[in-house]
């Protein structure tokens, strides 16, 4: 009954437009990145009983309690558990699935993960109707952490295989989605509560329905678009024997996901991504409070700290913090598909070594222009930052196909991705824990982050001694032609000479209106979303 889902039924034929698989990777991408902005929930679901005010539960109720009880409200706190099983399960799938999805190909996995991210919506919806949290934990968190691992790792498998001349580039693009998924989906979560709250409900319930009705429509058009090339497939006028490929850092041969964990190389590029995300997800989860206590009222135009400000000048400084956000988010997104595009020029290792380098000096100049309450200076350091923290993301794959080949690049990348669950726990730790310190000690608030931002650029360092280390992969690792031959047979893979009556729907050619068509579709609600981040962007220059 599935068996349109087969691998053996994604492969492309001659003349197929390659052209069309970043949209797909899109269209799952922008869907899936809605992780990212789930605190828009948080303020009206801590009030779903109490809908003006929050419920409050008595003192002796624990987390624990609050899992099953239906008398008060739910804690933002409790809340936030959420957020964090979203990355927990997003690596745990991503490492555990990563060789399934090799062998059955990126169309069921996109498939699974848009049932159970869809699913787990509506699950977390059944939570929200009854009360129960532990559900919403279950269904978002849980499954939906599933989904979003799956959804993440099955596209850049598939685009590194139909750009091997573009690498960073097509991963880059699909990538740039999961950063702007909160980008658009956050104000739509917004309009939708909106629409739907009453005196009696704030609107989620019905907003996450319609959310998961949403994405279901795009995610399984994209899923079900993903389309593989056969094996050894190279673009016209391009040739893996070209000197391109020559370079030490890119092989032509492949290492089984089996052996990845004894590979020093795999280690020194998770301490590199580990150190390059931990670095940037501090400075996102504290962007808004550092800026309004850094400057102050300098934000708008007082020569006063942030402790002197008063009730309407601290509203007038918060609005101009949501536009600094928006702007970080802004060159989160950008910075994937640019640093991506630019690495297949500059090589991996260097784009990396422009990250820690370019980076540390822009956290110590940050210091710097902190203490001196130079804020242009400061922001525009944030920014490159943060689109170099995207940029880890998008490289990261073709730095992984580099050095370990393009066979089992789906599954490497998965269990590389723990770097990611390790970083979300290290890097806002770093940031909370030394601002609770430095307040402890009685420091001004203008001044309790000067030593974050050196400790951040420690950590660019470190990560710039794992990146020199690495070198290539030495030959004992690459499989023997006939592991490689045993392992495309496990994974299905079609030959150019097996195309022919291999699979009855094999797509030949691609109108070039479908190519356009696809591209308008995920090009309409990224320009919306773009359009709704420029709008609190706009309060800088107010």
């Amino acid at each position: 009954m599935f068996d349109f889902l087969d691998k053996k039924h994604t492969i492309a034929g001659k003349g197929f437009n390659r052209w069309l698989m970043p949209p797909a990777a899109l269209a799952v991408h922008l869907c899936i990145g809605m992780a990212y902005g789930f605190s828009v929930f948080w303020l009206p679901l801590s009030k779903a009983l109490g809908i003006k005010q929050s419920l409050a539960c008595p003192a002796e109720v624990n987390f624990f309690a609050e899992l099953f009880i239906t008398t008060c409200d739910w804690k933002i706190s409790t809340l936030g558990w959420m957020y964090t099983l979203f990355f927990v399960f997003l690596g745990s799938s991503a490492a555990l699935w990563g060789g399934w999805l090799e062998h059955v190909g990126p169309r069921r996995a996109g498939v699974v993960s848009t049932l159970c991210w869809c699913g787990g919506m509506l699950l977390s919806a059944l939570g929200i109707y009854l009360h129960q949290f532990w559900l919403m934990l279950l269904g978002s968190g849980v499954i939906g952490g599933i989904g979003l691992g799956l959804g993440y790792i099955s596209p850049v498998s598939m685009l590194i295989k139909w750009f091997p001349d573009k690498r960073g580039m097509a991963t880059g693009m699909a990538i740039m989605g999961f950063g702007g998924g909160a980008m658009i989906g956050s104000p739509l979560a917004t309009l939708l509560m909106g629409h739907f709250a009453t005196e009696t409900d704030v609107g989620v319930m019905q907003t996450f329905i319609t959310m998961a009705g949403i994405y279901f429509i795009f995610m399984l058009g994209g899923s079900l678009t993903y389309r593989l090339p056969v094996s050894g497939w190279h673009p016209a006028h391009w040739h893996p024997s070209t000197p391109r490929t020559h370079k030490k850092m890119v092989t032509p041969h492949h290492v089984h996901v089996k052996n990845i964990f004894k590979i020093k190389q795999f280690w020194l590029l998770w301490g590199a991504l580990c150190m390059n995300i931990s670095a940037g997800i501090g400075v996102i989860g504290m962007s808004s409070p550092m800026l309004q206590e850094v400057f102050g009222g300098k934000l708008i135009g007082l020569d006063k700290p942030y402790a002197q400000l008063d009730k309407p000048e601290l509203a007038a400084i918060a609005a101009v913090a949501a536009g600094f956000t928006a702007l970080l988010s802004l060159f989160n997104i950008g910075g994937r598909f640019m640093w991506g595009s630019l690495s297949d020029k500059l090589g991996r290792k260097l784009t990396f070594f422009v990250f820690f380098v370019v980076g540390g000096a822009l956290y110590l100049s940050a210091a710097h222009s902190a203490s001196t309450g130079d804020k242009l200076f400061f922001i525009g350091a944030m920014c490159v930052i943060l689109s170099m923290y995207g940029g880890g993301f998008a490289t990261v794959p073709a730095y992984l196909a580099d050095l370990f080949g393009t066979q089992m690049v789906g599954a490497i990348h998965g269990r590389l991705l723990s770097a990611w669950a390790t970083a979300g726990i290290l890097g806002p730790v770093i940031v909370n824990y030394m601002r609770d310190y430095q307040l402890g000690l009685g420091l001004p608030r203008e001044q309790v982050y000067n030593q974050t931002l050196w400790i951040l650029a420690s950590l660019l360092m470190i990560g710039l001694v794992c990146n020199l280390l690495i070198s290539p992969v030495a030959e004992k690792w690459f499989m023997s032609p006939q592991e490689l031959a045993t392992e495309k047979h496990h994974a299905r893979d079609i030959k150019h000479q097996e195309t022919l009556g291999a699979t009855d729907d094999m797509v030949t050619s691609t109108p070039f209106i479908w190519v356009l068509l696809a591209w308008s579709v995920v090009a309409c609600p990224l320009a919306w979303g773009i359009y709704k981040t420029l709008g609190n962007v706009r309060q800088f220059f107010i």
